[in-house]
């Protein structure tokens, strides 16, 4: 009997123990797994860009433009889709639409010259991968090559990458903030807890304009619409997790950081041009949030003039779908305030 009931209150214990630890035990594999799956995402989608598709335009379709994107492709490994202008200005439109990365034209008339004018605000990753090629197709061909840049990249940021770096600080503290709020103002009710996220963005946006642009000059910014756009993708990726929060609770960032970082930042086209992403990465990216924060930043500061509205409906898309949820399952983590209180009152 001695020896059951000290069995009993071992195992009463350990039961205790274990229920004591058991959050942090699922944390600590979370967290491990986590680790594994976030590091191999951004392994294989960035780590060996390989151009897929590449559009490229000529305005001459000659022998010698043929033989030179010929030989080309075969040393690129892969497919570059070859787009036939009229004219210059057909040419330079396509430029700024950036439905090209390159344009190959004749340089001279002869068959012993070929300009090739590369685009980099088109995609500085895709840019350099085609100039490393593109002396040797030339030599391979025989014929003189002259590398010039179309829509150069700002002299502050010579990699392209400034615009991937702000638009990850807007999605990651755009969630973050969110988080913050649940753990830090729980009494919060969902209105008021769509206005504080709609606060911190909108002031989050400003100070990164305010330190990429006016401090350090990294980027020279279109200051409205960067503004606008960092703040709509902070109060996007808020309402996201806002939405996760009312439906698995204090889980939530495990969703949210699985959707935004591991799967939406290597897929957006911020660090690697999605012409070099591997499918269904390059797919997906452009309909996630950072992907279509990515894709109007971009624009707006290389190509203002030829803005598209898509990337501005898939935010708005996200951002209905995630107050939508948060809205219609409210009660399950944000009650309506007790009438208790104000009755007594009326009663007294």
């Amino acid at each position: 009997m001695v020896t059951w009931m000290s069995w009993r209150g071992v195992l009463r214990r350990t039961g205790h123990v274990f229920r004591r630890t058991a959050p942090a035990i699922v944390i600590t594999v979370l967290v491990a797994v986590a680790a594994g799956l976030f590091a191999g995402s951004y392994s294989f989608n960035l780590a060996h860009p390989t151009p897929h598709r590449v559009p490229v335009g000529t305005l001459e379709r000659d022998h010698v433009n043929e033989r030179f994107i010929t030989a080309w492709d075969d040393r690129l490994n892969t497919e570059l889709t070859v787009r036939v202008y009229p004219d210059e200005a057909s040419a330079l439109r396509a430029v700024d639409a950036q439905e090209v990365f390159a344009l190959v034209r004749n340089k001279t008339g002869s068959d012993r010259d070929v300009a090739l004018q590369l685009v980099p605000a088109a995609g500085a990753s895709v840019a350099r991968v085609l100039q490393q090629q593109a002396p040797a197709a030339a030599q391979a061909v025989g014929v003189s090559l002259h590398t010039t840049e179309l829509r150069p990249l700002q002299a502050g940021d010579p990699q392209g990458l400034a615009i991937f770096y702000i638009t990850l600080a807007a999605v990651v503290l755009g969630f973050i903030g969110a988080a913050q709020l649940s753990a830090h103002a729980g009494q919060l009710r969902l209105h008021e807890r769509v206005l504080a996220i709609a606060c911190y963005s909108a002031l989050g946006a400003l100070a990164i304009c305010a330190v990429v642009d006016w401090m350090l000059h990294v980027l020279d910014l279109p200051a409205v619409e960067s503004w606008a756009i960092l703040a709509f993708t902070m109060f996007t990726c808020g309402l996201v997790f806002t939405a996760f929060h009312v439906l698995v609770g204090r889980w939530a960032i495990l969703p949210t950081w699985l959707l935004l970082v591991m799967v939406g930042n290597p897929a957006s086209g911020g660090a690697v041009s999605p012409a070099l992403l591997p499918e269904p990465t390059r797919s997906l990216g452009r309909w996630l949030p950072p992907g279509a924060s990515v894709s109007a930043q971009h624009t707006a500061v290389y190509f203002n003039d030829h803005q598209y509205v898509t990337p501005f409906l898939t935010l708005a898309v996200w951002c209905t779908a995630a107050a939508t949820t948060a809205w219609v399952w409210r009660r399950r983590r944000y009650p309506a305030p007790s009438t208790k209180g104000t009755q007594a009152r009326h009663t007294g």
